[in-house]
């Protein structure tokens, strides 16, 4: 079987709606490792857009799911429960960073989460509105298109999108925006478009996703715990990207001294299996009546079995500790190659959530194109990596954080040889 002989057939087979990164197609993967259908070798920084914190086929994951898989596959656990779904809650509810007693509900995909995120919000305030941010990526979804604060490719020519939507800017100094300048952005929605009163939620990812690895200043979400208990707004933490040990916490929102009402979750959750869930306050888990909340594949038993082994993966390697370490030497490689590479405008990290943004050293403006030729050259060595930001000028590191340090340095002389040369 030939890569492009497969492409031929994707081009017939599948929309061109679905857009393809890679020319290549996967045979096998291992830990950070993954072959093509020819046999070439890639390392991959890109771990299914932050899918696999603990690797390709972690032994541990794999035994969990063979186990499950061994007694059932599916029952629908809102017609015949499980115990794996009930202690799987338990787990998340003791570690969310999540004033008081904590519920959790599972769904399969990130944008279900944000989307049930919203609807538990709504039900507990009576509140239609919501607040979000420019830059911001939350989902595919009607509802979560509407939250997402970045037009192409997400949103053109899916509108009409659901109403009661509003965004403010995003603290980012490269571009400008300041934390006063944002929450000036918030001050001016409460007196154009809606009351305070009247917002459900504020939801924001702790370090945005898509939009750049942008990470939000410890004032800003001092500002905004404030505000929402100021006016009775519940504050979502959108942890889809950044949760599972990925910036050197459990959650990203552990670095912060406040703590939201919900936070959403998904991606690494459970190691490649698809399953999300929202955890928040009990009482505000509880809002929608029953019935309100599930879904037909909500809460796989297969991948209720990943998601404890992710955690105890988790735990018994020390991630947490690792994402630290492994994105400190990342951090280094890229301040050393700015040195010699005029493009680099900012590198921003938090853990493992690390990226570097370009910008044209003689107009100021960003430089997707520079961007691409990184990407490129880093492929031809054979190293995937993803791009991301609202000019598509950055690029982000999502490497496996169970990477054997040799791979990990290897990967390192090809992003350094890629900036530089």
């Amino acid at each position: 079987m030939k890569n492009n002989e497969l492409h031929d057939r994707r081009l017939q087979a599948t929309p061109r709606g679905i857009g393809v990164m890679c020319n290549f197609y996967a045979d096998k993967a291992e830990n950070a490792t993954v072959w093509d259908v020819e046999g070439n070798e890639y390392i991959d920084f890109a771990a299914g857009i932050a899918v696999l914190n603990t690797g390709h086929r972690h032994p541990k994951v794999i035994s969990a799911i063979e186990k499950q898989l061994h007694a059932f596959t599916h029952t629908a656990y809102q017609i015949v429960p499980y115990e794996g779904y009930v202690s799987l809650a338990e787990r998340l509810n003791a570690r969310v960073p999540i004033d008081g007693p904590a519920k959790t509900a599972f769904f399969s995909t990130g944008a279900e989460a944000v989307e049930n995120a919203v609807k538990i919000a709504r039900a507990f305030t009576k509140r239609p509105g919501l607040i979000t941010f420019g830059g911001a990526f939350h989902g595919r979804t009607f509802m979560t298109m509407a939250l997402t604060g970045k037009v192409a490719p997400y949103k053109l020519g899916f509108g009409p999108f659901p109403g009661s939507v509003y965004h403010a800017q995003y603290p980012n100094e490269l571009h400008g925006v300041s934390t006063a300048e944002a929450l000036k952005s918030l001050e001016r929605i409460f007196k154009a478009d809606i009351a305070p009163d009247q917002v459900a939620a504020i939801i924001l990812e702790p370090v945005q996703g898509e939009g750049g690895f942008n990470i939000a200043p410890a004032d800003l979400m001092q500002a905004l715990r404030a505000l929402c208990d100021t006016h009775g707004i519940l504050l979502i933490a959108d942890e889809v990207q950044s949760g599972f040990a990925r910036t050197g916490k459990l959650f990203s929102m552990e670095h912060h001294c406040v703590k939201p009402d919900l936070i959403t979750m998904a991606k690494s959750l459970a190691g490649g299996m698809p399953l999300s869930a929202v955890s928040g306050r009990a009482e505000v888990m509880d809002a929608p009546a029953p019935g309100g909340l599930g879904g037909t594949y909500a809460g796989n038993p297969l991948a209720i079995a990943a998601a404890h082994a992710v955690l105890d993966v988790i735990d018994e390697e020390d991630l947490c500790t690792r994402s630290a370490h492994l994105g400190h030497h990342l951090v280094e490689v890229l301040n050393k190659a700015k040195e010699h590479c005029p493009y680099i405008a900012d590198i921003r990290a938090q853990g493992s959530m690390v990226a570097v943004e370009f910008n044209d050293p003689q107009t100021g403006h960003p430089s997707p194109e520079f961007t691409r030729q990184v990407q490129d050259r880093a492929l031809q060595e054979g190293l995937l990596l993803l791009s991301c930001g609202v000019y598509g000028n950055v690029i982000r590191f999502l490497y496996p954080l169970t990477i054997p340090e040799a791979q990990f340095r290897q990967a390192l002389d090809i992003i350094s040889a890629s900036l530089t040369r």
